[in-house]
């Protein structure tokens, strides 16, 4: 699944709009955040609850909760797992005495995540995004161009370093070509060299410091840009994401936003469905009018997608 955000003003005020999609479909939905517990909301599809189960209490202790806070919030001995809406939940934090920000961004993520895999989303899920921390979450990959343009800006201060540029790019377009022809055959031997060839390029001591350190954060992301080797499926790259959420760029130089929350909730409704037509090969207009007409001679969208979905290749 790729993710992507940008920009969506409302009445006035900054606020953003996400989306998630593959290449059947694309939703989005405009908020006026774009934290992790933002995203984890959207991710729920409306449903409102929070959940204290297994994987609330892992997620917890992944991010380092205080083992304090996590027996406190996750005890059997009274209160509901499952909290109906934000107010219960607000309300269980204050029983629980826990009123520390960054306790309940991890307590409040934490419920949201059970939540999630409560209500049926794969912990094996990935999330292919450019590095922004809102959207780590379950399994999540990293986009190869967006870790290229971290080297390709650097502009070397002598000709060593120039040179070095030159052949870290070379070598890495090299492996970006290996992985795209790793999808189509996926073999364990050659997964191994291309983990070791990772790490050759990515461990290197150039004569440019600045080049140094963009590898060495590069190398520090290795476990999300080599998922692929993993999971063959999902794209190297976030491109789709980018190219779906640029129209909402494009509209905001035109328009500036949105009044009103109906006028909110047409654009991205109408977004959203105009886009998946497209991946599906619907007429997006012919659509409309099925609908408007009460004609319901082209299937549902989300039937259209699981047909796809299952389609063999």
């Amino acid at each position: 699944m790729s993710v992507d955000d940008t920009g969506a003003r409302h009445q006035g005020k900054n606020g953003y709009c996400t989306h998630i999609g593959n290449e059947l479909f694309s939703w989005f939905e405009s908020t006026s955040s774009k934290s992790r517990i933002n995203f984890l909301r959207l991710l729920r599809a409306g449903r409102p609850d929070y959940v204290i189960n297994s994987d609330a209490v892992a997620y917890w202790e992944a991010q380092g909760l205080s083992r304090a806070v996590r027996n406190l919030l996750s005890t059997q001995d009274d209160g509901p797992r499952v909290f109906a809406d934000d107010a219960q939940w607000e309300q269980y934090l204050n029983q629980k005495g826990v009123r520390n920000a960054r306790h309940i961004q991890m307590a409040t993520e934490g419920a949201l995540f059970g939540s999630i895999i409560e209500h049926g989303i794969s912990k094996n899920l990935v999330i292919l995004s450019d590095d922004a921390g809102q959207f780590k979450v379950l399994l999540h990959a990293l986009c190869w161009i967006h870790a290229e343009r971290s080297i390709d800006r650097i502009t070397p201060m002598s000709e060593k370093g120039r040179d070095d540029l030159e052949e870290v790019l070379k070598r890495l377009w090299q492996l970006y070509r290996d992985l795209k022809i790793y999808k189509t055959d996926p073999q364990p031997a050659e997964a191994e060299r291309l983990d070791r060839v990772f790490d050759e390029i990515f461990t290197m001591k150039t004569h440019s410091a600045s080049l140094n350190n963009a590898l060495k954060r590069i190398s520090n992301n290795k476990a999300e840009l080599l998922l692929v080797l993993r999971h063959p499926e999902i794209p190297l790259h976030n491109n789709l994401s980018e190219n779906a959420i640029r129209e909402y760029a494009q509209r905001r130089k035109i328009s500036g936003g949105t009044r009103s929350e109906a006028g909110r909730r047409s654009r991205d409704t109408f977004t959203s469905l105009k886009k998946t037509c497209r991946k599906l090969g619907v007429s997006f207009w012919h659509y409309l009018g099925d609908r408007l007409n009460k004609i319901f001679s082209i299937p549902n969208l989300a039937d259209l997608i699981r047909c796809r979905a299952l389609k063999p290749g």
